[in-house]
């Protein structure tokens, strides 16, 4: 087994593979920017050491410094985690040329799935489904519209080297193609770096459910189920869960057999992620394969009982998978909540500051994965995700209330937050129901309405913090009354509405 592994990554990410390590008895080794000096996971490595200034195109993107600080470390291999170097192929050959294991699948699978059109073309040829789009990338507006009147509006017009949304527009009518072609390629050159673009039919409400796969050097393949995404904002996951409330044990084997052969006709190795839409008629089509540990992987191992970080480690240093397909059993129900720094009323835009007061909560079935301490600070320069919330139960509706709980008992200032929207989410008849889609959160918490709520709620406070100054004018308790009106004025509508449930 490995002795020493290098974590090229920050955050949560990089705490939960140092913490995989550590139990392995492998040591650690971090590496930081110059803002990350004090970071958490900076403390719980072996070692660490300073690769470069706050932007991560100076920092954690910097696969030199990476691999330079490996070679002085005698680290013997590199786990990217997700983020930053973890899809980039070109890295991950570096990393084996320099003598190192990469703990992740090969260069040559990174780079066939990292191209939408490449990988649609290999799950076509493997016989898995896709939706209905172009062979290839579009040059001129001329093949879009052609494929358009061909497949019927609307299409989605997607960035051929990217995904989490950028590059992505639906398109409704001819008349809105020319613009939303050249938004994408924009979009896309300024994410990916490339201008390439492909069409797809777009299937309206569609569910977004991908499985877990594993892959290991001696030709063994196989998947842990599957995880519910379909809880999104901007394209982007806020709330997952396993099992998926919709699946049937017949789709599940039916789907796993697919993702499994979606592994296999890459040639995959190590963790993967093989997502799909489905429709309202529970058909379904490949959307990508991730080529590398998902954000949301804690459901799948609260599930399964597997850990798969550890696992990652263990497949990469040569050894076979310890499960067969019939080993793998889901048991009770698991739920994340992402937990931003996000101004959920204002298009959920990332929400900077320090951190003045943290206690997350615990208790049976609880687990949290942070990365961030009392005191830090979120920055603009990374992505403002503060911690993964997940709870687990027996089945889905105690998981829905213990995670409503841990929710409720979650105390955090300085930054605006997640949290009162993901207690939201808990509480939706629809998200209870296992009723939902992709289009969830623009349909359920339209922001014009809940803008209005929030206002309603600031004069609410405003009276409140005004009577208590008024009764406790004269009790020389000024410096408290000060404290509770800061305390108040600083509250969203998103918590008062919280509180404003629990009191009934």
């Amino acid at each position: 087994m490995f002795k020493k592994i290098l974590v090229a990554n920050r955050g949560e990410i990089a705490v939960r593979i140092i913490r995989a390590c550590r139990e392995m008895g492998i040591k650690a080794v971090a590496v930081y920017s110059e803002i990350d000096r004090e970071a958490m996971h900076v403390h719980l490595a072996d070692e660490a050491h300073l690769i470069g200034p706050a932007p991560a195109s100076e920092s954690y993107l910097s696969g030199d410094k990476i691999l330079e600080v490996a070679k002085k470390s005698g680290a013997e291999a590199i786990h990217p985690g997700y983020g930053f170097l973890s899809e980039n192929g070109d890295f991950a050959e570096k990393v084996k040329q320099a003598g190192l294991v990469w703990i992740g699948p090969s260069a040559s699978a990174i780079h066939s799935m990292g191209s939408k059109t490449e990988a649609r073309k290999i799950m076509i040829n493997a016989g898995v489904p896709v939706v209905p789009g172009t062979e290839g990338g579009v040059e001129s507006i001329e093949e879009a519209i052609a494929f358009a009147s061909q497949a019927g509006y609307p299409v989605l017009i997607k960035a051929a080297m990217g995904g989490g949304g950028k590059g992505m527009r639906v398109v409704r009518s001819q008349e809105e193609m020319p613009g939303a072609l050249d938004g994408a390629r924009r979009e896309s050159i300024n994410a990916f770096g490339s201008p390439l673009i492909y069409l797809e039919k777009y299937i309206e409400r569609p569910r977004h459910i991908e499985f877990q796969v594993f892959a290991d050097h001696h030709g063994n393949v196989i998947h842990l189920g599957e995880r519910e995404c379909s809880i999104q904002r901007r394209h982007q996951k806020v709330v997952e869960e396993c099992p998926s409330p919709v699946m049937t044990p017949e789709l599940r084997e039916k789907m796993g057999a697919s993702a499994v052969e979606a592994a296999r006709a890459c040639g995959y190795q190590n963790a993967g992620t093989v997502e799909f839409l489905v429709d309202q008629e529970m058909n379904y089509y490949f959307l990508e394969m991730n080529t590398r540990l998902q954000v949301e992987h804690p459901v799948t191992e609260m599930v399964t009982g597997v850990d798969l970080a550890q696992l990652q480690i263990h497949v990469a240093n040569g050894k076979p998978l310890p499960y067969s397909q019939e080993d793998i059993e889901m048991r009770g129900h698991a739920i994340e909540v992402r937990i931003y720094s996000e101004d959920s009323l204002n298009n959920f835009l990332p929400h900077t500051g320090r951190i003045r007061y943290l206690r997350p909560p615990d208790g049976f079935g609880i687990r949290e994965d942070s990365g961030v301490r009392e005191g830090d600070e979120i920055s603009i320069h990374y992505d403002p995700m503060i911690s993964k919330l997940i709870a687990w139960a027996g089945d889905r509706e105690s998981a829905i209330r213990r995670m409503d709980r841990a929710l409720a008992e979650y105390r955090i200032t300085g930054v605006r937050t997640t949290i009162p929207f993901g207690r939201l989410v808990m509480r939706n008849e629809s998200f209870r129901k296992g009723d939902f889609d992709t289009s969830f959160v623009e349909r359920e918490f339209e922001i014009e309405h809940l803008q209005a709520r929030e206002k309603a709620w600031q004069k609410v406070a405003a009276v409140a913090a005004a009577w208590l100054r008024h009764h406790e004018r004269g009790k020389g308790r000024h410096e408290e009354n000060a404290h509770t009106v800061q305390v108040m004025s600083e509250s969203s509508g998103w918590k008062a509405r919280g509180r404003k449930t629990e009191l009934r």
